[in-house]
């Protein structure tokens, strides 16, 4: 891959996609639920989403799409070179708030992270990397991060897995908010990695997340040092949902091994 000539066709691609986006918000919008009540998705979702495949097997036709919104190809193995896409990461931020939400874009080569981007549509705020190059938001470079420690974080976790759950240590969650420096949930898995990596905080924890939400965020996040896990503190899946934890090299095994825990 011709990693320069994609970075520009990606970022103009994106911004376009952007644009429609924002138009949208003059339009109804026809919303839908998938797996629940509260996994939402919107015709905007879906027509963002098949506008990128549309330009993408044109332009890259050797290339495979693994969508969200299930428009792109049946992907069960990262061989070749395969776009990771969530047209828009954080649905009910776009449907409840109109804001907090993001396109999410990550280009792998036979399993490895080249290209990432996750662009904050409604500030017009792209976080990007080419692998090897550092990352950037807009056209300001990311200095890696800075050791700290756990009282000295800013971490984000749902609100849920404070309660009692049949999945996670609820205790250890709670431990671990009480130690903390403080705790956000933005709602969008894309913006979080993003902040991760631009130092606005030092963890990401979630329960479920799929290779989408994650692939353009893991690029960018790399670039400045993040570690990325599941809750087992193996490789993060991108072939499957699976549990998922960023966080500053300094405080992610202590994370792992004192405060999150799968029961």
């Amino acid at each position: 891959m011709e990693l320069h000539a994609m970075d520009l066709y990606i970022k103009s691609l994106i911004k376009e996609a952007g644009h429609r986006i924002r138009n949208s918000f003059i339009s109804d919008i026809t919303i839908e639920t998938k797996s629940d009540a509260n996994d939402l998705v919107t015709n905007i979702d879906k027509e963002i989403e098949q506008f990128f495949i549309e330009r993408i097997r044109r332009d890259y036709p050797g290339h495979r799409i693994f969508g969200e919104e299930g428009f792109g190809d049946d992907i069960q193995h990262l061989e070749g070179v395969v776009w990771m896409l969530d047209p828009i990461d954080g649905t009910m931020n776009f449907v409840h708030q109109k804001r907090n939400f993001a396109i999410s874009l990550g280009v792998y080569e036979n399993g490895t992270g080249q290209l990432g981007y996750i662009y904050d549509v409604v500030n017009d705020d792209l976080y990007y990397a080419v692998r090897g190059e550092g990352a950037y938001y807009n056209d300001e470079k990311l200095k890696p991060l800075i050791d700290t420690s756990i009282a000295e974080s800013i971490v984000a976790i749902n609100a849920s897995w404070l309660a009692p759950n049949r999945y996670l240590d609820h205790e250890a969650a709670i431990r671990l908010v009480q130690t903390v420096r403080g705790t956000r949930s933005y709602g969008s898995a894309a913006l979080e990695l993003a902040f991760l990596a631009s130092g606005r905080i030092d963890a990401y924890v979630s329960m479920r997340l799929s290779p989408w939400d994650i692939a353009g965020g893991a690029v960018i996040a790399g670039e400045v040092g993040a570690v990325m896990t599941n809750f087992k503190g193996e490789a993060a899946n991108l072939l499957k949902q699976d549990t998922f934890i960023a966080a500053n090299p300094s405080i992610h095994n202590i994370m792992l091994s004192d405060y999150i825990r799968l029961k």
